[in-house]
């Protein structure tokens, strides 16, 4: 089995779910089951992390998923490692999604304080999962200190515009020795697949499922846009070309 890594840890499914925006809890665990996930991301600030009855924890089996917190809303690496120490006092895997956006209106990570926060967290042992802007540098220097993955936007949070750093994402991946996970801002199956053909380990989706008209058909949708893509890449896709090619002989059956 073609078996996603991280951490040397095995996951099944290369689709991560958010859990934020959706309608209901109902909508929310119906597109997590459609998606065919082992890996659901959660904000800190939108749970009571020590309380197991929290209305949206007690919803998600933690034996079947791996309950990822991240530090959505952390305005600075202060901020960001508290809400990590936090989750792990209160009984979460020493695992995050680290997240550190200062500006409120296009949510895009700060690569300085995101690199601070990655440092002290992982000398604390915790598995950490960045997300940052698509910048290879950063990327590399992230790996070095020894995070677990990188997690390049495809474009600003929310926005489901598709892959708008697709060159730089090629870098990224191109030089990667961790899994590379496109996060943000893909917002339909072929973004995903797209993704995918180029060599990305894996996606997360949140708000193309949660403001879909049907969460979990649209889920299921991902999950067959991850595969297909994934199956391409392994394939290994066509070369580009400007001219064109036949792809049957033009001789040896017609007559002039």
């Amino acid at each position: 089995m073609d078996e996603l890594i991280i951490a040397g840890r095995k996951f099944r499914s290369r689709l991560l779910v958010g859990t934020g925006k959706f309608a209901s809890n109902a909508a929310m665990l119906a597109a997590m089951e459609a998606s065919g996930c082992d890996i659901v991301t959660v904000a800190l600030r939108r749970v009571d992390i020590d309380n197991p009855g929290d209305d949206l924890l007690a919803h998600i089996d933690r034996q079947r998923y791996l309950l990822l917190p991240n530090t959505s809303g952390a305005r600075d690496a202060e901020e960001a490692v508290r809400l990590a120490r936090l989750a792990r006092a209160a009984g979460c895997e020493p695992w995050v999604k680290l997240e550190v956006t200062p500006d409120p209106y296009y949510l895009l990570p700060d690569p300085v304080e995101t690199f601070k926060a990655a440092q002290i967290l992982v000398k604390e042992g915790f598995t950490v999962l960045p997300y940052i802007n698509a910048d290879p540098v950063l990327a590399k220097r992230l790996q070095e200190i020894g995070t677990a993955t990188v997690m390049p936007l495809g474009a600003p949070i929310g926005t489901n515009r598709g892959l708008k750093t697709r060159e730089q994402i090629a870098i990224i991946i191109e030089q990667a020795i961790v899994p590379v996970i496109v996060d943000a801002g893909l917002g339909a199956p072929s973004h995903a697949a797209e993704a995918m053909e180029m060599g990305a380990d894996a996606v997360l989706v949140n708000t193309a499922l949660a403001v879909a008209g049907d969460p979990a058909r649209m889920a299921a949708a991902f999950r067959k846009g991850v595969e297909a893509g994934r199956e391409a890449y392994l394939a290994g896709l066509g070369e580009e070309r400007r001219q064109a090619e036949a792809s049957s002989p033009l001789t040896g059956f017609l007559r002039d």
